[in-house]
């Protein structure tokens, strides 16, 4: 396939893109399902980096790397599990593709594990905040919920919890994959032709400050330990009380208060200087994926208007499958 260089370019461009929350696909997807389909859009960016790329290794690793340096850049208050999931993805995905071909079942087991790292990674922050008292809280409510049901059951209300969630993101992820397969082969099949669009104006990037990324942990944190004091103290019975939820709360606010002020500042700074040290090798192509930014975000939304004729999954199929395509044909005007 000729010109690959420039197509793996502007799939890094659009990865760091979605990666860095600064609209595109982002914008046009307003569910509650947001974040495993950003996150399946990241595994299909990655996909079709190795598709396209001779050493695919390689290919990926350095993208990840431009990524990361965008990310930081653009939005430095992201937290340190973000850096963790992005670089899992591709790092991951980068073994399976050196390894296996992307026909086979390859893509299913990069979308089935990836989610399900995401979904384990959520249950072990919330298990280092809360402790085992957060899945005890749950089995309460469980239990009290069954005995209003006259339903009695060995069975534990936290257990069938985590185990549905897994169990989402695990077929999620596989569903991803196939998507993925059928995403790549009508990328692949479309004929090379240059794409151009005009952006109707160029506006500056909005940053997430950090005062509002505090304000939401607070607020989660609040709501959190609000459920599980709750569930102790009103349906705890002589085993708990509101002893053991002012032990919950003062617990969860030391380790966060560790997290956001010790550990992860101390865990974002070396990942940044690694990453400082990693810029000025690739300056040129994070200036080059920056720079396509506005005109990616214009295709996105002039692609979503589009294929407004189409309804359900077949507008998000054609949608997904020609704004990518677009973006890497498009061509600059001046070019």
């Amino acid at each position: 396939m000729k010109n690959n260089k420039s197509v793996i370019d502007k799939l890094t461009a659009l990865w760091a893109l979605n990666e860095s929350g600064l609209g595109g696909f982002l914008h046009v997807f307003k569910t509650p399902f947001t974040g495993l389909i950003v996150g399946g859009i990241a595994i299909l960016l990655i996909s079709l980096i190795a598709y396209y790329a001779e050493n695919k290794w390689k290919a990926i690793f350095k993208a990840l790397l431009i990524v990361l340096i965008i990310k930081m850049a653009v939005s430095p208050y992201s937290p340190f599990g973000a850096y963790i999931a992005v670089s899992f993805q591709a790092l991951f995905g980068a073994l399976l593709f050196t390894k296996f071909s992307w026909k086979g079942a390859t893509l299913m087991v990069l979308g089935m594990v990836t989610f399900l790292e995401s979904a384990l990674q959520k249950i072990l922050i919330l298990t280092i905040i809360y402790g085992t008292e957060l899945w005890d809280a749950i089995d309460i409510y469980g239990a009290y919920v069954q005995r209003k049901m006259d339903f009695v059951s060995e069975t534990s209300a936290a257990s069938v919890l985590v185990t549905t969630y897994l169990l989402v993101y695990g077929i999620c992820g596989i569903l991803a994959g196939l998507f993925i397969r059928s995403m790549i082969k009508i990328i692949s099949s479309k004929k090379e032709v240059d794409f151009y669009l005009e952006p109707d104006s160029i506006n500056p990037e909005k940053r997430t400050s950090k005062a509002s990324f505090k304000f939401k942990v607070i607020w989660i944190w609040l709501i959190t330990v609000a459920i599980i004091v709750s569930a102790f103290a009103f349906f705890g019975g002589d085993l708990f009380g509101w002893q053991k939820g002012v032990y919950i709360m003062l617990r969860s606010l030391l380790i966060l208060l560790l997290w956001y002020l010790v550990i992860g500042p101390f865990l974002l700074k070396v990942v940044q200087k690694y990453l400082s040290k990693k810029k000025s090798q690739y300056q040129e192509d994070i200036s080059n994926a920056m720079d396509l930014f506005p005109y990616f975000r214009q295709i996105i939304l002039y692609t979503w208007k589009e294929t407004k004729h189409l309804k359900g999954y077949a507008r998000f199929k054609h949608f997904i499958a020609n704004s990518i395509s677009n973006c890497i044909h498009f061509k600059i005007p001046s070019e």
